[in-house]
């Protein structure tokens, strides 16, 4: 049985380009090009997809203790979805947005 070292107890991701890759020929097909251009009027220019795919295929070139380091740094610097609130600061938050409707009964 192989033995675990401390530092590798968190699972290791695998570096795909691929997903960006299709994203990027997914960025000029018609379909998405017409949805740009009826959710907000201009057509896309896929600079942001070629940005994600140069940065992954650069990442390619680094070792691979490199990129968990730069893939890590990256998921803590990502803001959080939620915000985390305690019982108390829930509740004034709850009467500030819906404590109007307490009122019209």
């Amino acid at each position: 049985m192989p033995s675990v070292e401390e530092g590798s107890l968190a699972p290791k991701r695998r570096l795909s380009c691929s997903t960006c890759f299709d994203a990027l020929w997914f960025c000029y097909s018609p379909v998405h090009q017409m949805q740009q251009y009826y959710r907000l009027g201009v057509l896309d220019n896929c600079s942001g997809k070629w940005n994600s795919l140069v940065d992954c295929l650069s990442l390619k070139t680094k070792r691979s203790s490199e990129v968990q380091e730069i893939l890590e740094t990256r998921e803590k610097a990502k803001p959080h979805i939620w915000t985390f609130r305690t019982p108390e600061e829930a509740s004034v938050h709850w009467k500030e947005q819906f404590g109007h409707l307490d009122e019209m009964e």
